[in-house]
């Protein structure tokens, strides 16, 4: 395949890792749905055999749909090599589980996706790693969460769900300090969102399900960073822990990542009117968006941010109010799905209350309780801000506000 000569992220969006098919000619990249591959040479039979231009022979070392989409979310985040996963999940744990070992410890943010919060919380300390959660929006609270031990800082930009943000470059020089790694899932934001990889990040994750497959019908996840540590990832995780994405997902996903930049430049759009039509709602007490000058970091987001994404929050007062606009919701909303996960072509909402989520997935101290609810009050209504004109998407909330 031709080594990509553009620079233009729309063009990389569409033909990077992808060339008409050389057994036909055909323009759309085809579909390999095999699990092993015929040699037409002896080879070894162990992955620690493998070269960096070994044949295909087998799905869970490699795949050449899965490798075209890895060529391309390399190309987009401007690094050497990325690995695709089964999930989002799984791309977290294969960094925990790469490279951190017993006696490590980790620095993660206090609010994070549900899922990597309990997995760093419950399943880590099991294998004797330890871990401390803090507000990665203070520096001086993560400066001072540093030791000795620290291998790992593992960050989100936005987090997940109250849209704060991280200093990704001021964090970054934190972990240089103690030659720790920086890890950072960027699904919120996007690659064209966030440029990580300037911002010094080493291992870029997204959950891939979300805005880089954009239609709700795909799992999967993606890590992108140096040939380095992506060669790593491949052995322990990819080859030895076994999390690899489908070549149907992948193929799925692909053709989602080829309209990326035009979409994010309509989710935006929409979203950032959204939020302004929201802020002026007289019952809606507080809106969260990056795009908003109103933000508590909205000069960070404009100093790092290429797109503000459409993840937005807001509330209705207290936790008795909210739950009654989302049963509302249920019954009343006619495009918004009332579902969770984002970054679907629909719109998405889900009530998250502060009390479940501080006592639940994160387990928030007092200080860090009260960080939480100045983003979150008694609980938010996260909103994943779909492409429907956004005219129809105020009027869907102005039937049950």
């Amino acid at each position: 395949m031709k080594k990509n000569t553009y620079s233009g992220i729309q063009t990389t969006a569409i033909h990077a890792g992808e060339g008409p098919d050389p057994a036909t000619n055909a323009s759309a990249p085809p579909l390999h749905m095999s699990s092993t591959f015929v040699s037409d040479e002896a080879a070894g039979f162990s992955a620690h055999d493998l070269e960096e231009d070994s044949p295909w022979l087998y799905a869970r070392w490699a795949n050449p749909t899965v490798s075209m989409l890895e060529k391309k979310i390399a190309a987009i985040e401007s690094v050497d090599e990325a690995l695709c996963f089964a999930s989002g999940m799984a791309a977290a744990t294969a960094i925990f589980m790469t490279f951190l070992q017993k006696g490590d410890h980790v620095l993660i943010s206090d609010v994070s996706y549900a899922g990597v919060a309990e997995l760093t919380r419950d399943t880590l300390p099991r294998f004797g790693i330890q871990t401390t959660f803090v507000d990665m929006s203070n520096l001086k609270m993560v400066e001072d969460a540093i030791q000795k031990n620290t291998k790992l800082l593992h960050i989100e930009t936005p987090v997940n769900p109250i849209l704060r943000l991280t200093d990704v470059k001021a964090v970054k020089k934190i972990s240089k300090k103690v030659g720790a790694l920086l890890s950072a899932d960027c699904t919120f934001s996007t690659p064209l969102g966030t440029n990580a990889n300037a911002l010094g990040v080493d291992l870029i994750m997204h959950s891939a399900t979300k805005y880089l497959c954009g239609h709700g019908d795909a799992v999967g996840g993606v890590i992108a960073g140096s040939k380095e540590l992506i060669s790593k990832l491949r052995l322990e995780a990819g080859i030895h822990h076994g999390g690899i994405m489908s070549p149907f997902n992948a193929w799925l996903i692909s053709r989602g990542v080829s309209t990326l930049p035009l979409r994010m430049e309509a989710h935006q759009r929409n979203a950032l009117t959204l939020a302004k039509w929201l802020e002026n709602h007289p019952n809606v007490t507080d809106v969260k968006y990056p795009g908003l000058q109103s933000h508590p970091q909205h000069n960070l987001a404009v100093k790092q941010m290429n797109n503000f994404s459409a993840m937005l929050s807001f509330q209705v007062g207290d936790k008795e109010s909210g739950e009654k606009l989302a049963n509302k919701m249920t019954k009343k909303l006619e495009l918004i799905h009332y579902a969770v996960s984002l970054g679907h072509h629909r719109s998405l909402i889900f009530w998250m209350p502060t009390e479940d989520l501080i006592n639940g997935s994160f387990k928030l101290t007092k200080s860090q309780i009260e960080s939480y609810k100045k983003y979150a009050g008694e609980g938010i209504f996260r909103m994943s801000v779909g492409l429907e004109d956004v005219e129809d998407l105020i009027l869907d909330l102005e039937r049950v506000l």
